[in-house]
């Protein structure tokens, strides 16, 4: 992307956005610009399984708004997720959106386990081809 903004808002990539370049647009349709996360997961930082981490204005905005939001930080976040692989990836267009995604990663903070890792990890590359809602 063009533009890196640190503050009290941020505005999430949309479809289209002006903001991504041409090779940005096609890193982030197969979803390889989440590659340098790996070096968070070998840092200990992030997990390659857990919930999507936010920007931490989003956390304090959806967490004045949505109902255990605080759930999904209980584990570390990961590269991807439960929610992920039920297509709640990309642009979170309104609450609803959040409130599904947030559902989705509070339910595997409850269920978390190898298997289940296993199985979404499993699940991620296919997601990942299908590129449903990669912006």
């Amino acid at each position: 992307m063009l533009v890196l903004e640190d503050g009290s808002e941020i505005v999430q990539a949309t479809k289209g956005d002006a903001r991504v370049t041409r090779i940005g647009r096609f890193l982030r349709a197969a979803s390889l610009d989440e590659l340098p996360q790996l070096f968070n997961v070998l840092s200990g930082e992030m997990s390659l399984v857990g919930p999507r981490p936010h920007a931490v204005a989003h956390d304090e905005y959806y967490s004045a708004r949505i109902e255990n939001y605080a759930a999904r930080q209980q584990v570390k976040p990961g590269i991807t997720g439960w929610a992920q692989v039920h297509g709640a990836r990309g642009q979170t267009a309104d609450l609803a959106d959040m409130q599904r995604r947030i559902e989705l990663d509070a339910w595997y903070v409850a269920h978390e386990s190898l298997r289940l890792d296993l199985a979404i990890l499993a699940r991620t590359p296919l997601e990942v081809l299908r590129r449903r809602n990669a912006v």
